[in-house]
């Protein structure tokens, strides 16, 4: 393991700080973002954002990582803490970021908005500014949450559904082309071997999630905890029988919802739309 240096003089932030270690580490090991990229894979990109803290990765890479530069688990380390950082996110989902982060399949209901994984930067913008963020404080809410699809994105990511309420669809940006981006991107996600994504069409009117935002976890283990969200509050939810009972709330959902290619099909409908919207 390389020799540790004092911590004295260093970022103290735990993103900056795990960053700061990336870059240390590869200039100590004198190797290229390239030389990495070919000795532990991903791609180049990937390590240049995360040393220039513009996303954090996902658990895998950082193994890789560790094992690469031989640090027996300290950037692992060093990544919980910038992910469960509160500058980075609001105190009360500090636990729901590890668990997500540790999730081996992931399936949510989305009763207003476009879940954070799947969101463009210019959708999160949007939404944080209307939550009151601005300056700096929403340029870090921002880098964080985008951040956060590097769990999709990395080689062995988790298994993940949504299913999107039409009022999600028909809830667009100011910003027509901003728009028709975000729902091409939700096209272009929904492709991926890992991600399902359904949409519930108004038609089928009221059930049993009407009015609730709900995300399921499950862990390594096989445990399944659920987060419960409101745009002010969110409760996360381990107590197995609740959980059941919400579970058997999304599966009547599902039922409901279009199918996979059927959802395809009507997301990528609006994008067209969108872009005949945006051209007049």
């Amino acid at each position: 393991m390389p020799q540790r240096r004092a911590i004295t003089g260093r970022s103290q932030e735990p993103r900056a700080r795990f960053a700061e270690e990336l870059r240390l580490l590869r200039h100590a090991r004198g190797a290229s973002l390239r030389g990495v990229a070919e000795v532990v894979g991903w791609d180049a990109s990937q390590f240049g954002k995360m040393e220039n803290g513009h996303t954090l990765g996902g658990p895998e890479i950082v193994e890789a990582l560790d094992q690469y530069y031989g640090t027996g688990g300290m950037l692992l380390t060093l990544w919980e803490l910038a992910v469960a950082d509160p500058t980075q996110f609001k105190e009360r989902y500090r636990r729901y970021m590890v668990l997500e982060a540790e999730a081996v399949s992931m399936w949510q209901y989305s009763p207003s908005i476009i879940h954070g994984l799947l969101q463009t930067p210019e959708y999160a913008a949007e939404l944080l500014k209307e939550g009151g963020l601005a300056g700096a404080e929403l340029d870090a809410q921002v880098a964080a949450r985008v951040g956060r699809r590097e769990l999709l994105l990395a080689p062995g990511g988790p298994q993940f559904r949504t299913i999107l309420s039409e009022t999600a669809l028909r809830s667009p940006l100011r910003d027509r082309d901003e728009w028709r981006v975000q729902l091409s991107h939700l096209a272009v996600m929904g492709e991926r071997a890992n991600v399902i994504i359904q949409v519930l069409p108004w038609e089928e009117g009221l059930h049993g999630l009407t009015n609730t935002d709900v995300m399921f976890l499950r862990g390594v283990g096989g445990r399944t905890v659920a987060w419960v969200e409101t745009g002010y509050s969110g409760e996360l939810v381990q107590e197995t029988t609740s959980v059941e009972q919400l579970q058997l709330r999304y599966d009547r959902v599902r039922d409901l919802a279009l199918s996979p290619e059927k959802s395809r099909q009507f997301i990528v409908g609006m994008v067209e739309e969108a872009s005949c919207e945006s051209s007049t």
